[in-house]
């Protein structure tokens, strides 16, 4: 079954058990690379008065995701050798005063701790799966009490029907939402130099050496812009290597990780997805939310990019086909500004902030009526 949006915002009012008390498991990745997807979530809970629980890693600030409404438990409580026992049992006392009755887990590296923890608690358990992957090591799931498995795209939930047969019923797509801008931010600002935003794992310099070319070509023909890129990865000093071998250092702005995506794409009036992704790209989302033209490849996790409609495509593995995709970008303004607003558009109809929460109590709830069956 797969969730859709429509023109029609759902009301939960009357719709949804207030009973719904639930936990959500989130890892350092999620609160770093999933913030804003996460703060949206978490609000729509506490707009909807679900008494909601965040359990996160020691030591992480999520101060600035967190509604003061939502209570934070931080595991383990002490960081200590052989407390192991003592944190677990700290964690479970917290949820069972709290009334916890469903679980949520938002990374799959968190499903054999929420596997446990499910099974300590005699509650039933929903699970994000934001990646693709040829084989699933980390994503253990009990058919017992694992109750639905939500993934933010098709290509996402075709990827794991076909590993995992005997979970495929369970699947369940529910688009990731966002607030869209007023206006466009894609070269909204006449008077200052264009911005590109660069964002992906820098797990291979090869990766980004058709990328830079293209863009040292474009800066060649007079085209003056700055780039900021973002991402981690060994690559990081191989690439500097390149980008000062291509005397592109001055024009290069990097930031290893993205915490506050409004702060990064205020930067850009392009956005460029480089290479393949094997996971959702929340940041993709919110830079098409801000109305930035988006030049990007196709393979991966591309549900968000449509040719010509939301996106212009490239051939990652074809400088020339990068450069002239740049290129009509900065030559056409008006029409790179209108991919902006043909993106806008299209998450306003499929990627609402009230869908996605809808949604998601939707499943909690029939999570529990099935645990009860």
């Amino acid at each position: 079954m797969t969730h859709q949006d429509n023109n029609t915002e759902p009301s939960t009012e009357a719709t949804f058990s207030k009973t719904l008390r639930p936990a959500l498991i989130t890892s350092r990745r999620i609160l770093t690379e999933y913030s804003t997807p996460l703060r949206h979530l978490l609000a729509g809970l506490a707009d909807e008065s679900i008494p909601t629980v965040l359990i996160c890693p020691a030591r992480c600030d999520a101060g600035s995701i967190v509604p003061p409404t939502v209570e934070v438990i931080q595991h383990p409580a002490f960081e200590v050798p052989l407390t192991g026992y003592y944190n677990r049992k700290i964690l479970l006392e917290r949820l069972a005063k709290l009334q916890t009755n469903i679980l949520h887990c938002l990374c799959e590296s968190k499903a054999y701790f929420t596997r446990w923890l499910s099974r300590q608690m005699a509650v039933p358990y929903v699970i994000t799966v934001n990646s693709l992957q040829k084989r699933w090591p980390r994503l253990s799931v009990s058919l017992r009490r694992c109750a639905r498995i939500i993934v933010p795209a098709r290509t996402i939930a075709d990827s794991l029907s076909a590993t995992r047969h005997k979970l495929t019923e369970r699947i369940e797509q529910i688009n990731v939402g966002t607030f869209t801008s007023r206006g466009v931010i894609c070269f909204a600002d006449t008077d200052r130099v264009a911005g590109v935003v660069i964002a992906a794992r820098l797990g291979n310099v090869r990766d980004f050496e058709n990328l830079f070319g293209a863009l040292r070509h474009l800066a060649i023909d007079g085209h003056e812009f700055m780039i900021v890129l973002t991402g981690t990865g060994r690559a990081q000093k191989p690439l500097w290597k390149l980008l000062s071998g291509l005397g592109m250092l001055q024009m290069v702005t990097f930031i290893p990780e993205w915490q506050n995506a409004d702060a990064l794409l205020a930067a850009g009036d392009i956005f460029i997805r480089p290479k393949p992704g094997n996971a959702f790209n929340p940041l993709l989302l919110e830079a098409m939310s801000a109305g930035a033209a988006v030049a990007a490849c196709t393979g991966g996790v591309d549900d968000l990019i449509i040719a010509d409609q939301t996106a212009l495509t490239f051939d990652s593995e074809d400088e020339l086909s990068i450069y002239n995709c740049l290129k009509r970008l900065f030559d056409r303004k008006e029409m790179a500004r209108k991919l902006g607003r043909n993106a806008q558009r299209y998450l306003k109809e499929n990627h609402t902030v009230s869908r996605m929460v809808a949604d998601t109590l939707g499943i909690y709830s029939d999570a529990r009526e099935w645990f009860k069956d």
